[in-house]
């Protein structure tokens, strides 16, 4: 098993309020970037929010077998974050996830 960090993208079409995004970082605190090499050297953290694009990108942790396993489990954990946090796939849509880092042992 291999420790993936993947970044998504994506577009907000409803304010982050400071409860949805307390309840968004809240459901993926276990999918921080920073317990990886990549994410600590880097410096990741989950959510980057521009407000005046309102874009935002994800960079969570998977750990998968396979790279496109790795994007699906991201996606799926990113949407059900979201969904936790009042958005639907209308007002906070993803874009393709991407591999922006591996940690394997």
């Amino acid at each position: 098993m291999t420790s993936y960090v993947v970044t998504i993208p994506g577009t907000l079409h409803e304010p982050l309020t400071d409860e949805a995004r307390f309840t968004l970082l809240g459901a993926l605190g276990h999918v921080d970037p920073q317990s990886t090499d990549v994410g600590a050297a880097e410096e990741l953290g989950l959510l980057s929010v521009d407000t005046e694009q309102s874009r935002f990108t994800l960079h969570l942790e998977v750990d998968a077998d396979d790279s496109n396993t790795a994007k699906e489990d991201a996606r799926r954990i990113a949407s059900s974050a979201f969904e936790k946090a009042g958005f639907t796939t209308r007002t906070a849509p993803l874009g393709e996830p991407v591999i922006t880092g591996i940690d394997s042992e």
